[in-house]
């Protein structure tokens, strides 16, 4: 049996915010095929490893140096 605490999801994005940098980067928001586009590709820009390593170093590690 697999552990919850693993499974509880930490971090999301959901297409409000998708379309809410569209609206700001585009002037517009995506329409359907755009926003599957960015939908399934999201992930691969994003940094998973270095936004949890600085989270880390900026809450835990800086904390201990108090």
């Amino acid at each position: 049996m697999k552990n919850q605490a693993y499974e509880e999801i930490v971090y999301s994005i959901n297409i409000y915010d998708i379309q809410n940098v569209a609206k700001q980067f585009l002037g517009r928001h995506l329409n359907r095929e755009e926003l599957l586009l960015v939908k399934d590709s999201i992930g691969d820009y994003i940094d998973w490893f270095q936004s949890i390593e600085n989270a880390i170093q900026f809450m835990v590690f800086n904390k201990q140096k108090q």
